[in-house]
């Protein structure tokens, strides 16, 4: 009870609306979708109408396209508008600062995602602490409860601007929580989180879907005795069947997946029933679309978010660079959201160092959040174990001097890898119009 006690008031501190709202979205999980449809829908009508009135962009959209905001009252008539792409942000980002945006309280944030495009964002307030409710209302599909404890394997700091450890280690105290790093994964490294997970016993382990298979791997190989949790949540990357498999079999318990993303809002989760991640309605719409921008209810395509509290930056039918499978089907559980089947590609390959550590590409995607001022497009190749070539397609103002603490960070990951900077036109694409923006050439991605 404390742990709970604790956890809940460092949440009120941040933002005191959070517990109300926690309990309220609770409660939502068992209404039906089309009164979920209903409460997303008068709440699109606001933020269009906010848009419109306060954004230069949207309003200048609608005008030029001959809408009012009385034009989109409906999920459906969201087709009535283009598809927004990181590009369109970024030659208009002027306009895309709401009139009121200094009255307003946010945070500043960035993305590179699976896509490679660098994107610098705001998240209003309240909008922050509304993601961080449904990932715990999402958690609790597999039992979870507020102030649990967990250990995190996933991104690790870059050292820039971050806090103190004294700080660090009161965030962890206060969540009940405990943070090990997907971009050290060597032997030494290994066993530490070995003796961490055995030592803190944490009821949930959640992680990049591969690092958390890679570190079930070697566990298994080493024959090595873990703490069995109660249950596994991987996010960030696509989670393969034998990835399901082994991470399961390694830690004795179940594994739910998850799909998340801050600057559009979205996040979806799957329950003990495993058929599809359950998509939330309270922040944001998903859309899943066909290659003509046209709506579907069943079936593969491309994921577009609508924003539905971000004031401090709306986002309208973005395009999330992602590729999803939606299906019009009701989850045996009892919860009325739409279900998406799963989350096509957004895999990621691994890095190997010279000193023979394991690095997760999104190490670099953390990079680039930071520096990514007049970069249109990034790739990173390890073309021999040390050497690493980085693909940049600049933009007029790119600003050159971020190349020295670019090299600075990654050189503080592995003191072997050598560093060369590619300046090129574009990236190249698959046959499938996507590119990869981390590539290993040396080996076979050991995740999977």
């Amino acid at each position: 009870m404390l742990s709970k006690s604790i956890f809940i008031l460092a949440h009120q501190i941040g933002d005191r609306n959070f517990y109300p709202t926690y309990k309220k979205l609770v409660q939502n999980q068992r209404k039906s979708y089309e009164e979920l449809k209903e409460e997303q829908e008068k709440q699109l009508r606001v933020m269009i109408n906010f848009a419109y009135n306060n954004v230069p962009y949207y309003h200048n959209l609608f005008d030029d396209l001959k809408l009012n905001s009385d034009d989109i009252k409906k999920i459906r008539d969201l087709k009535k508008l283009p598809i927004l792409t990181k590009e369109i942000i970024k030659q208009n980002w002027e306009d895309f600062k709401p009139i009121n945006l200094n009255k307003m309280k946010y945070y500043e944030g960035a993305t590179g995602g699976s896509t490679g495009t660098p994107l610098k964002y705001r998240l209003l307030k309240f909008d922050r602490f509304l993601a961080g409710a449904l990932l715990y209302r999402g958690w609790g599909y597999a039992g979870f409860e507020l102030g649990d404890k967990m250990a995190f394997l996933a991104g690790a700091s870059l050292d820039v601007g971050t806090k103190s450890y004294l700080e660090k280690r009161a965030h962890e105290v206060a969540r009940n929580i405990r943070k090990i790093s997907s971009f050290d994964m060597g032997e030494k490294e290994m066993k530490q989180y070995v003796g961490m997970i055995n030592s803190f016993k944490p009821k949930f382990l959640r992680g990049y879907a591969s690092s958390i298979y890679f570190f079930a791997e070697w566990i298994e190989e080493n024959k090595i005795d873990i703490y069995q949790p109660i249950a596994v949540f991987t996010t960030a990357e696509k989670l393969y069947p034998n990835m399901r498999e082994k991470i399961g079999k390694v830690f004795n318990c179940d594994v739910y997946d998850a799909y998340g993303l801050n600057d559009g809002g979205l996040g979806a989760y799957e329950c003990s029933e495993h058929s599809g991640l359950h998509i939330d309605t309270e922040r944001s719409i998903m859309e899943v679309v066909d290659k003509d921008g046209n709506q579907i209810k069943e079936g593969e395509g491309e994921i577009l978010a609508t924003s539905l509290y971000n004031y401090a930056m709306p986002f309208i039918r973005y395009d999330t660079g992602d590729l999803g499978y939606i299906i019009n089907d009701v989850c045996g559980c009892g919860r009325g959201h739409r279900l998406l089947k799963e989350l096509v590609g957004r895999s990621v390959d691994v890095l190997v160092t010279p000193e023979g550590k394991n690095v997760h590409g999104w190490f670099f995607l953390f990079i680039f959040w930071e520096y990514c001022k007049g970069i249109k497009e990034y790739q990173v190749v390890q073309e021999k174990l040390d050497k690493i070539v980085i693909k940049i397609v600049p933009e007029e103002d790119f600003d050159k001097k971020q190349l020295d603490k670019i090299k600075e960070i990654v050189k503080g990951r592995s003191e072997g890898w050598n560093i060369e900077f590619k300046f090129v036109d574009k990236i190249e694409r698959t046959k499938a119009g996507k590119y990869k923006f981390i590539i290993n050439n040396v080996s076979e991605s050991p995740w999977l």
